[in-house]
């Protein structure tokens, strides 16, 4: 099962001209749970996430604050590197776009794309959207209150005239119809099928320039131009594998494995960036997944509304990991989805405390109260094996198999079945009547229970990795055996015994939540 290929996942860079928030963080641990899960299959993973600075929307909100733009992103992004450490995400590099490296390889990138003849000087005028970065063809925009014209995305536009370099995307469009065709590359279908749709209307040129204000990327030779945001955002892919350096980390992670990102960017990162990485004659990334919205209680969050959520708070009140599985476990990854202290509380409690950590409590207290913690060799019976073959194929085999295909809430699923055969066994086999009528028979199947635990906590680990750590401690499982190379060793359960380890009275791993008081109570 193991696999020592290399492994780049990046999250879409973040925005910071707000505090995070749950769609951020959801993004964020989705895409460290994947990281996660490639290390424990053995690969060398590469696990880049970071903020998105310049442009006209930071620029703006800097200047109604009464300070500057730098200012303004040293803060902000600070917020985001919390939330990503607040929340385990195992990245490699938190990047910045206003990093010098990320400057060279921004205009390293540009370069490749005026030799090769792909950047033209002439005027722009048209619909930008302020909020989104973005321009929109008068087909695209719809009518909002009092004749305001809106974006697809509700945001409004503005019209816009200045002077601007124009990359020829229109000279990509059969390239790029082809690789929206090619299975794998986009995905779910409903966001290739939009792609292929918007892209078989026409590709028309894009600026990739600005004049009017200058927070950004210096365009080489046009000084008073800096780069579209977007021509500079994407590049922060390329910056952190060393780019323009065609050797080390870029030779050996490019083309990114799996770019995960938001469903309203997939336009970005499945047309302009494959354009510009086809005209800098660089590799185009293998996969793109654009992912859902979290609604919260069903409605989109925002400040009108007053239902922007802070992760953090979620964070602290139910715990890192009680988040984490709940985020994973509940949406069908890359759907719409919803969520509320109530059903974090709910999904929680019904699995993690009652269930799994249920199932290790009274499985390491019989263990320590029954056999003075102890570890003894035994022989199974058919019982025996049936449970720990069902465990198996469910940590070994269904769970891998989801989580490869990005499919997590069903592997999720298939993990929980074989929690939940794990506690009917124990209901079955009874070991506190056994201990009165047959010690040994009980002692067998306190063991077995102990290594379904081993396979249930190192699969589990990426959706929960602090308390799956827990777990494995209390087990006495060795840091290096903790990966889908140690599930299939049939001789851990020997060395972990004969090393003299002893179960000791466990400490519980998910403690019940409280359910939250309604507001106003």
């Amino acid at each position: 099962m193991s696999d020592n290929t290399p492994f780049y996942v990046t999250t879409a860079i973040s925005y910071p001209n707000g505090r995070p928030h749950i769609g951020h963080a959801y993004e964020a641990i989705s895409t460290d749970v994947i990281a996660r899960f490639q290390r424990l299959m053995g690969r060398k993973v590469r696990f880049q996430t970071g903020t998105d600075e310049h442009g006209l929307k930071m620029a703006r909100k800097a200047e109604e604050q009464g300070r500057t733009a730098r200012q303004l992103a040293d803060e902000m992004s600070g917020y985001f590197r919390e939330m990503c450490d607040a929340l385990n995400i195992s990245y490699d590099r938190f990047i910045r776009t206003v990093e010098d490296d990320h400057h060279s390889a921004s205009q390293a990138i540009w370069q490749r794309m005026e030799a090769a003849g792909d950047l033209y000087l002439d005027r722009y005028e048209g619909w930008y959207s302020v909020r989104d970065e973005a321009y929109y063809d008068e087909s695209e925009l719809t009518e909002g209150e009092g004749g305001v014209k809106l974006s697809p995305q509700g945001t409004p536009v503005e019209w816009t005239v200045e002077e601007s370099w124009f990359f020829r995307l229109s000279k990509y469009q059969d390239k790029l119809l082809k690789l929206l065709r090619t299975p794998g590359f986009l995905e779910p279908a409903s966001r290739r099928n939009e792609m292929i749709a918007f892209a078989e209307q026409g590709l028309r040129d894009l600026s990739v320039s600005r004049t009017s204000f200058d927070w950004g990327v210096k365009v080489p030779g046009s000084d008073d131009h800096v780069m579209y945001v977007w021509v500079d955002a994407l590049t922060n892919y390329l910056t952190g594998l060393g780019f323009p350096d065609d050797g080390g980390d870029m030779a050996e992670f490019w083309p990114a494995n799996l770019h995960i990102i938001g469903k309203d960017i997939v336009r970005f990162h499945t047309i302009y960036w494959p354009a510009f990485l086809m005209s800098a004659d660089l590799p185009v990334p293998q996969k793109v997944f654009g992912h859902g919205f979290l609604l919260n209680r069903g409605q989109k969050e925002s400040k009108s509304l007053g239902n922007v959520t802070d992760p953090l708070e979620l964070a602290d009140k139910f715990g890192v990991d009680a988040l984490r599985y709940f985020l994973m476990r509940e949406v069908a990854y890359g759907q719409d989805g919803s969520y509320s202290p109530e059903a974090i509380v709910t999904r929680a409690n019904a699995e993690l405390a009652n269930s799994f950590g249920n199932l290790a409590q009274r499985t390491l207290s019989m263990i320590a109260k029954n056999m003075d913690g102890e570890l003894e060799p035994f022989v199974t019976t058919e019982a025996d094996d049936t449970l720990l073959s069902h465990v198996a194929d469910a940590c070994r085999v269904q769970l891998p198999r989801e989580f490869n295909d990005l499919a997590f809430s069903v592997g999720i699923e298939a993990w929980m079945r074989a929690v939940y055969a794990c506690n009917q066994y124990v209901d079955e086999q009874a070991p506190w009547t056994l201990k009165k009528t047959d010690p040994e028979r009980m002692k067998a199947v306190l063991l077995t229970l102990f290594m379904a635990l081993r396979d249930l906590g190192i699969a589990i680990q990426p959706v929960v990795p602090d308390k799956a750590a827990n777990l494995l401690d209390q087990l006495g499982i060795p840091t290096n055996e903790r990966d889908y190379s140690a599930l299939s060793d049939a001789e851990w359960y020997t060395r972990v015994a004969e090393s003299g380890f002893v179960v000791a009275k466990p400490t519980p791993i998910f403690p019940r939540l409280e359910m939250p008081e309604e507001e106003g109570a």
